[in-house]
């Protein structure tokens, strides 16, 4: 499956502009996963001596897995299942790529599960499967939920992503989180009530345009309508989204009913006139500074579109942005659902939770806010390698 031009050429140019700034003596991304073949490893807890070789397989482990016959509770105490995630993609939306593929998405998939690995001790699987059917991910993810103590999609398209959370979340025991909608949803409330500290503002007086009518522009959308932000704009590939559109799905149709905005005919860049907060998950190059001009007095920029995003940093600020965020590492303010997603899974497997709330997503955002004691323009929002998030996190799950 072909990578768009658009999204081919902003990954070269990515790419280039990484090999430039770490120099000729650094390794370039091809050169670091061709050295590691892979990011992670399954190693044995136990050495297995000629006497713990009994215990860890046959003769022993028969008694083990009889046990399990007799009472299946004992699944999470004799097995590694309660620290066990699948990590599951169809590879129909990955990163800034698209539609790539089950193959071309083990790479990220790999790069996931070596997060869960180091920052919350989980051990993650990544499983691409070769289906973007509905009903064929649904059956096989049930299939091979029992040796998974939680389920965590990732990269897969809306508006099929929505009903595939959905089905497996009512038909399953274990929690089912789609990260790009959840995680990213919860990390851009976290940076949001940091930013409206910043200038000054209040959730309630607050309109909120948001450009990414997808997975991640929904959940935002829903998570931001549960914690008091009613007034926002949702904006898709065609223009703005309101009344007047028709064939919406009723995805949109509901992100729609539930916003008390009022959404102009045209374009995203009209929606901006008036606006304080613009959150953008779609297309590199969006907008411009005379964009950002049109917005309210000291506006909120989250630019989120990986690896290049709707505006570059310096041309928000010079359209006169208060505050910006974007998802990468090398600007200030990195709002990304790395930071989610370790110290969430930790606190739902200790704590056995199945149902992932939109109480607990809130919580988990106000708990990473909280770390930032005094946020500044260019400080909203904990890094990934602050060693307080993780049990934050899972402080903030019941």
């Amino acid at each position: 499956m072909a990578i768009s031009d658009t999204g081919k050429d902003c990954f070269v140019v990515s790419l280039l502009a990484m090999t430039k700034e770490k120099g000729n003596n650094m390794q370039t991304p091809i050169e670091f996963h061709k050295k590691l073949r892979g990011k992670t490893v399954i190693t044995s807890k136990a050495k297995l001596d000629a006497d713990n070789l009994q215990l860890a397989y046959t003769p022993g482990v028969g008694e083990a897995s009889m046990a399990i016959v007799h009472d299946k509770a004992l699944l999470s105490e004799l097995t590694g299942r309660q620290n066990s995630v699948a990590i599951i993609t169809d590879g129909s939306a990955v990163l800034g790529l698209g539609n790539i593929g089950p193959e071309a998405a083990l790479p990220v998939m790999e790069g996931k599960a070596a997060i869960f690995a180091q920052f919350a001790g989980v051990n993650a699987v990544p499983i691409c499967l070769d289906t973007q059917d509905t009903e064929e991910i649904i059956k096989t993810v049930k299939h091979i939920s029992p040796a998974f103590g939680g389920i965590n999609l990732e990269d897969i398209a809306a508006p099929h992503c929505f009903e595939v959370e959905r089905r497996l979340s009512a038909e399953l025991d274990i929690p089912v989180f789609h990260d790009d909608q959840h995680g990213t949803a919860i990390v851009v409330l976290a940076g949001l009530i940091n930013a409206l500290k910043v200038v000054g503002k209040q959730k309630e007086n607050i309109k909120v345009v948001i450009s990414g009518a997808g997975a991640a522009g929904i959940a935002i959308s829903e998570l931001l309508y549960d914690y008091g932000i009613t007034n926002y704009c949702l904006c898709d590939s065609k223009g703005v989204i309101n009344e007047h559109r028709e064939n919406l799905n009723k995805y949109k149709t509901k992100a729609l009913a539930e916003s008390i905005g009022s959404c102009p005919i045209g374009n995203c860049a009209l929606a901006l006139h008036g606006a304080d907060v613009l959150i953008g998950v779609s297309q590199p190059g969006q907008f411009t500074a005379d964009d950002i001009r049109q917005m309210n007095e000291k506006p909120i920029v989250f630019a989120l579109a990986n690896p290049i995003p709707e505006i570059m940093p310096e041309e928000a600020l010079a359209g006169g942005a208060a505050v910006v965020a974007t998802g990468r590492n090398d600007f200030p303010n990195q709002v990304n659902n790395a930071l989610v997603f370790p110290g969430l899974f930790r606190g739902l497997l200790d704590n056995h939770v199945k149902t992932i709330t939109s109480e607990i997503k809130i919580a988990v955002a106000e708990a990473l806010a909280r770390l930032i004691e005094k946020p500044t323009a260019e400080d909203i929002i904990p890094s990934i390698f602050d060693k307080r998030v993780v049990p934050a996190i899972v402080a903030s799950i019941k």
